[in-house]
């Protein structure tokens, strides 16, 4: 006789059992005959517009598993794709974007943002209160993400000398004719001559921008294009076929961890400073979990992964207390007061000085991009 669950049946009289228990719980399990069953309900999609690389996918995939949901990323390019793919739509069909000062009060002021706070938002009260003061309006419908600036890039194995400032990039050796690469974006592009002849970036002088424009014409024989470098090993950069370019200062890391011979310079002159911010769109049908994501990407410990992994500063003030000594000794990412002084954040700008950087930026790119 065989023992099952320490009774003395025999092992068929068992077997009868164990087929009616299946039998009878098919009964309620399978559905009716000639009926399919129920697909399984899709998960909520929640819509991320955002730059490609700028994000660690762990802390995606965590997010998406604590509540249920999918997390769809679209990415943009240029600043001037974001605005132009959320233009299309009159930002419908996005949850949450990533956007910079500049386009952020745009978008404000097309009423494309819902309103966010701290009851919203709760982790709002780790963020450095400096960074929410610079535009007080549209920091009622953002949270600061991450904040660098812009610099200079160059392959110290094939450039001569030490590069020091945008004249080095502008008015450069003749060895560097068509090495070099610049930003794609209108405001950031004509930061290196704004800041080289002693202008704010943010200029509204006509007289100022006639000599902005000579003087990058005069550069445009040693652009090879105006776009991004790419963040892998077939990097222009990387192979060798550009040998300087302006860079954001988190992008340069990330450049130097594949080529040893690429250097990076602050440029002495001064240059711009950026601040990317989190929004969520009015339009947006899932507002809730939008701030949900928000709220989990400034969770301090979340704040502070998120920071190492793009290798860039954040302005969330507890994060920063959790960031290994090397990523806040790297000055690249934490400049120096020196630096910090020399830098200036994009204002807005009247439509008629908008529309006279929009035309030097075309002239000079023209046949680059």
């Amino acid at each position: 006789m065989a023992r099952f669950f320490g009774s003395t049946r025999s092992p068929s009289a068992g077997c009868l059992l164990f087929f009616f228990a299946l039998l009878w719980a098919s009964l309620f399990i399978s559905p009716p005959p000639g009926q399919a069953a129920p697909p399984q309900k899709k998960p909520q999609e929640l819509v991320f517009l955002n730059w490609p690389d700028y994000m660690d996918q762990g802390l995606i995939r965590k997010f998406e598993k604590l509540h249920g949901v999918k997390v769809r990323q679209v990415y943009y390019e240029t600043e001037e794709e974001q605005v132009r793919l959320l233009s299309l739509t009159n930002g419908k069909g996005y949850d949450v974007v990533l956007a910079s000062m500049v386009n952020g009060l745009s978008y404000l002021n097309r009423k494309w943002l819902a309103p966010v706070d701290a009851d919203s938002v709760p982790n709002i009260r780790h963020i450095d209160p400096a960074w929410r003061r610079l535009a007080p309006e549209f920091m009622k419908h953002a949270v600061p993400f991450s904040w660098g600036t812009m610099g200079i890039v160059y392959r110290k194995d094939l450039v001569k000398g030490e590069v020091r400032g945008w004249k080095d990039l502008l008015a450069p050796q003749e060895q560097l004719r068509g090495k070099i690469l610049m930003i794609k974006d209108r405001r950031d592009a004509m930061v290196p001559a704004l800041k080289m002849l002693g202008y704010s970036v943010n200029s509204t002088s006509m007289a100022e921008l006639d000599v902005v424009e000579r003087t990058m014409l005069a550069q445009k024989p040693f652009v090879k294009k105006y776009g991004y470098p790419s963040l892998d090993k077939q990097s222009q950069l990387v192979k060798g076929d550009i040998w300087m370019a302006m860079v954001y200062s988190g992008d340069a890391l990330t450049l130097q961890e594949l080529n040893k011979n690429i250097a990076f310079a602050f440029p002495e002159e001064g240059t711009s400073l950026w601040l990317d911010n989190l929004v969520v769109m009015a339009s947006s049908s899932k507002k809730n979990l939008a701030m949900d994501f928000i709220n989990f990407l400034n969770e301090p410990e979340n704040a502070a992964q998120l920071a190492e992994h793009i290798f860039q500063a954040t302005p969330n003030l507890a994060a920063k207390k959790l960031l290994s000594p090397e990523h806040l000794r790297n000055t690249i990412i934490w400049p120096d007061e020196k630096t910090m002084l020399g830098s200036e954040l994009y204002g807005p700008l009247p439509p008629r000085v908008e529309k006279r950087y929009n035309s030097i930026f075309l002239k000079t790119s023209e046949g680059l991009r």
